[in-house]
């Protein structure tokens, strides 16, 4: 599963969405410092980084447990 953190660098706070579109959900345009569209197109896919004047953003893979268990 893709997890995509974004680290507000004035405000010192970070967030966690599923998808890039969820960001603009809760934050916007401005506060990311550019549009859904840009970011879209700025590289994230394969665990990429957009660095921005207002925010870090990263795509990564979130590690889960395996509900499997071996014998």
């Amino acid at each position: 599963m893709k997890i995509i953190h974004v680290h507000l660098t004035g405000k010192r706070k970070d967030y966690y969405f599923s998808t890039i579109a969820a960001i603009y959900d809760t934050l916007t345009a401005s506060e990311v410092g550019m549009t859904l569209n840009t970011l879209r197109h700025a590289g994230l896919a394969g665990g990429g980084t957009v660095i921005t004047k207002k925010a870090i953003i990263k795509q990564a893979e979130l590690l889960t447990r395996s509900t499997r268990l071996k014998k």
